[in-house]
């Protein structure tokens, strides 16, 4: 029997500095950098991965957050099957943006899975967003809720094949 291919689009949204470019490299290449760079519009990176009896291509696109988001955001999320909603543990105002982003996705693309991510598990000492605080958003909000560290890399596969796995049980 023949694998058969699938190809989606996935969209990390979430405010500035969460740590979504991190979470793209750790994914994609396996490699962390303590350097900060501003993703400007958007970035696209692909990895491809097989589950079950699927060759996933997922394209992964990883857009500017905040202000530059509002001003560009639904042309982008456009063609989305799924996105991963970043929040940064150690800033709480981040975490109110959940609903923000995810109005803006089910706008867009309302059949489209979501996964929410809780990141820098590694900075425990710095925390702010309690866990259960986190999670009943997440819940209220529709989504499954994972907490990662793009730094260490907990977590950080698991957090991209559980959104593929709902992308393939949506076929």
């Amino acid at each position: 029997m023949s694998k058969r291919t699938i190809q989606k689009k996935v969209c990390l949204l979430g405010d500035f500095a969460v740590g979504k470019t991190s979470l793209v490299r750790r994914f994609v290449e396996g490699r962390f950098d303590d350097k900060y760079l501003s993703t400007i519009g958007v970035k696209i990176s692909r990895k491809s991965f097989t589950l079950e009896d699927t060759l996933l291509n997922l394209l992964i696109w990883d857009l500017a957050g905040g202000d530059d988001f509002r001003q560009i955001g639904n042309s982008y999320l456009r063609g989305a099957s799924a996105a991963l909603i970043v929040c940064d543990l150690t800033r709480h105002d981040t975490l109110d943006s959940f609903h923000y982003y995810t109005a803006q996705l089910h706008q867009t693309m309302p059949n489209a899975s979501l996964v929410f991510i809780g990141n820098k598990v590694d900075l425990a000492e710095q925390r702010v967003i309690d866990k259960n605080e986190i999670e009943a958003i997440s819940q209220e909000l529709g989504g499954p809720y994972l907490e990662t560290s793009a730094k260490t890399g907990f977590q950080v596969e698991s957090a991209f094949h559980f959104l593929a796995n709902s992308l393939l049980n949506t076929l």
